[in-house]
């Protein structure tokens, strides 16, 4: 018999955990952890990836699919620096992640050896359990420990293994034990049932609520699994439903009842009807963006959140709630009045309709160079009914926010408070592995999909049938039009011409890839790559100098945007070209 080692204890923790899949890279660093893998491997597939920040990123996308924890693997130095932008798009948005990464053998430790980066210490801030393991007797216990606390709290948990620690025999104990403490003993478990709300807190929130005659809902992704209850509550109190962009799947966008997203990425019934609202009730978000709430002394608030820390972070909370948001707003129905004054609602529903309208007339076919809005349409419209999309971050996420409809079983993942670029695919990667039987569709930018490009690769050799949709630009637009927002004219965000072909990058891969320049071949490109049976890849060039408009275009806003036009703004004929063009569209409309 092969005696076990302290990496395939580590295996065996993950499977008794119910983990499935490890997205990581090899490294010499971390050859103990990799040969308890092997000795897994019937039952923990270890997805090979080509960058360890891909990794990362998959193991979060993984995990906001699922619910469940994702595992990432990294080597010592180099290898675990890489997994941090990952790791943190896992905390900002409370995602559960466990970081699994190599160390210098313990000898060595302090002699400046060769990559000796002491990861327990680099990740001090994104990890909330973050541990050096030191003694074949803490495993494995300290997996427990670490899975529990992730699951619990929501965020990363890192493990650093020193190479004799992993190729440890598991049963070892080489010390003297002079404490009265013990190893810690664990199992694979962890309890945690839906908090439901105490009856005091719902009382006030049931008291507000009713006080108020224009009652404004803003759901965030902490209310995924309440959709009845948010619709039954909101037309209880005849609330129109406001959607943050991580929380877009929460309620279907072709609902009566919803006004869209909030922000810049939002709508403008959605902006406006926060300006008048007298109560305001937040669902599973500590939405960021204040500046887009109501103004202070405006609105009453209600807020309803399963984490405490976010409750009353971005505006005063009348009636604070901590509870799980079904189970919450299951128990506040009953003590909710039925509006008979739905006179808010319904002025708000005619604002959404004629919003749609203008989005609508934007999704135009006759426009050359070809408008981004049209490419997502027709991705939007020929994407299955139970369709998961996943989108990066910048330009790309306003025309995904607008014009990809939640509708069905449809979902929606992107880099919510990190913001960062480049998740789209590895997040598409993941969830594929979670979800084999599903539409699996990453919409990016050009400037993302380049950052890691390679991972088109890693769909191709794992047999993945993702579906990747590039938005090519040319350009980092999304700052672009923040440059030209602060009054400045753009300055290096552009690339030279021509517009790369990934289209071919995808081809010599061995996937589908097409290049699409012209609208009217745009239709077909996309059907053909979503009937594609392996991964497929197509590469729309789009107009560069499309603005993604705020929904509201406020005073300060238009004053600098003609600032950075008269100091100079290059482009300024296409640019203002197409301004012009979309209002007319949206008047024709």
């Amino acid at each position: 018999m092969v005696q076990e080692i302290v990496g395939e204890s580590l295996a065996r923790r993950l499977v008794d955990w119910g983990v499935d899949t490890v997205f990581g890279l090899p490294g010499d660093g971390i050859n103990g952890l990799m040969e308890g893998f092997r000795r897994c491997q019937d039952r923990l597939r270890f997805v090979l990836v080509h960058h360890e920040e891909a990794a990362a990123f998959m193991a979060t996308g993984y995990a906001k699919a699922t619910g469940r924890i994702g595992v990432c693997v990294a080597t010592s130095g180099p290898g675990a620096i890489h997994l941090l932008n990952g790791l943190y798009d896992a905390k900002l948005d409370h995602t559960p992640v466990l970081a699994i990464t190599g160390m210098q053998e313990t000898s060595v430790l302090g002699s400046r050896y060769q990559q000796e980066v002491h990861t327990e210490l680099l990740y001090q801030d994104v990890a909330s359990y973050n541990l050096m393991v030191t003694n074949p007797q803490q495993m494995p216990g300290v997996v427990d420990i670490a899975i529990r606390d992730a699951l619990a709290k929501r965020t990363v948990a890192h493990l650093t293994f020193p190479n004799d620690i992993q190729v440890a025999p598991a049963a070892e104990d080489p010390y003297r034990h002079v404490s009265p403490g013990k190893p810690p003993m664990s199992r694979s478990s962890l309890s945690r049932p839906p908090m439901p709300a105490a009856q005091p807190d719902l009382a006030r929130a049931a008291e507000v609520l009713n006080a108020g005659r224009k009652v404004a809902m803003l759901v965030g992704i902490g209310a995924r699994d309440a959709r009845d209850e948010v619709l039954a509550v909101a037309d209880a109190l005849a609330s129109p439903i406001v959607k943050t962009l991580s929380g877009k799947q929460v309620v279907p966008d072709d609902h009566p009842l919803t006004t869209g997203g909030l922000g810049l990425l939002g709508t403008r019934p959605s902006e406006e009807l926060m300006e008048e609202c007298d109560t305001l009730l937040m669902v599973g978000t500590s939405f960021p963006y204040a500046k887009y709430l109501p103004a202070p002394g405006q609105a009453r608030t209600v807020q309803i959140d399963v984490d405490a820390s976010q409750i009353g972070m971005r505006v005063p909370v009348e009636a604070p709630v901590n509870a799980d948001a079904r189970l919450a707003l299951q128990q506040l129905r009953p003590m909710l009045r039925e509006r008979t004054d739905r006179s808010f609602l319904s002025r708000y529903q005619a604002e959404r309709d004629a919003w749609r309208s203008d989005m609508e007339s934007l999704e135009n076919p006759d426009r050359h160079p070809i408008a981004p809005q049209y490419l997502i349409s027709r991705v939007d419209d020929a994407a299955a009914d139970d369709a998961i999309l996943t989108c990066d971050s910048g330009t790309i996420a306003t025309w995904a926010a607008r014009h990809w409809t939640i509708r069905g079983g449809r979902e929606f993942y992107l880099s919510g408070n990190l913001a960062t670029m480049a998740p789209g695919l590895p997040y598409a990667i993941a969830i594929q592995h979670a979800n084999p039987g599903r539409q699996v569709i990453a919409f990016v930018g050009d400037g993302g999909f380049a950052m890691l490009m390679a991972e088109f690769l890693t769909a191709v050799r794992h047999e993945l049938p993702i579906k990747v949709v590039i938005n090519n630009n040319n350009s980092y637009g999304q700052i672009l039009w923040e440059q030209i927002i602060l009054g400045y004219p753009e300055y290096a965000v552009r690339h030279r011409q021509p517009e790369a072909d990934f289209g071919a990058w995808a081809r010599a891969c061995g996937g589908y890839g097409a290049k699409v320049t012209e609208s009217g071949a745009l239709p077909d490109a996309i059907r053909a790559a979503l009937a594609h049976p392996g991964p497929a890849l197509i590469d729309c060039d789009v107009n560069p100098n499309e603005p993604p408009m705020p929904g509201k275009v406020r005073y300060d806003q238009a004053k600098h945007f003609t600032e950075a036009f008269l100091r100079g703004q290059p482009h300024k004929a296409a640019t203002v070209a197409t301004v012009v063009r979309d209002k007319i569209n949206e008047l024709r409309s």
